[in-house]
């Protein structure tokens, strides 16, 4: 089960890019990053961690310390947003068509360093993915669809099934502050929309 709600803790982004233009006008889409599927329609895992260049919204941790040793997210969530989609979003407010969201996990790892006592991210612990489209995804809320590679250590499987809407779509689209993505906790997310 808390595998299962580790994938709606995500908030965020693969698939299509949005081209600036020097001017700062959005002047065309093109694809920077395209979902693959294989035969049995499962996403594949992005190549080569691609996700690790995109850029960086934020992280969150909600310790099994801090809720009598049964946190239902005891990870931390470390999220990244596809540049394209990004440079949208900063420019428009609105998560384009083909967003892709992508959060890394990473276990509560020492709680003691030289800075003092706290929480320190540990080995990495499992990846995932959210995607809108209403092109792939017409019949889903919001037209997110939620992917998991597993709640292990590297290497992550190689492909994912969609998660069934019930398991994340619920959660996102009664307490996520932005069009199903929490951007309230990933405050570099939350400053990068106009005013």
């Amino acid at each position: 089960m808390r595998k299962l709600f580790g994938v709606c803790g995500l908030g965020l982004i693969v698939a299509m890019a949005i081209v600036v233009n020097s001017s700062g006008n959005v002047s065309a889409q093109e694809f920077t990053y395209t979902p693959q599927f294989n035969s049995k329609n499962e996403l594949m895992l992005p190549r080569n961690h691609i996700w690790r260049e995109w850029v960086y919204s934020g992280a969150i941790v909600t310790p099994n310390s801090l809720k009598d040793g049964a946190a239902p997210f005891p990870e931390f969530h470390s999220v990244w947003g596809e540049p394209g989609a990004y440079a949208y979003y900063k420019k428009t407010g609105k998560f384009p068509e083909g967003t892709g969201i992508a959060k890394e996990l990473g276990l509560v790892g020492s709680t003691e360093a030289v800075s003092g006592n706290g929480f320190f991210m540990g080995k990495l612990q499992g990846f995932e993915i959210t995607i809108k489209s209403k092109k792939l995804y017409p019949n889903e809320p919001g037209n997110w669809a939620y992917y998991t590679f597993g709640h292990h250590a590297e290497p992550y499987n190689k492909s994912a099934k969609k998660m069934p809407a019930e398991a994340c779509n619920a959660c996102h689209e009664s307490t996520a502050a932005d069009d199903f993505v929490f951007t309230q906790y990933y405050p570099f997310l939350a400053a990068a929309k106009p005013k």
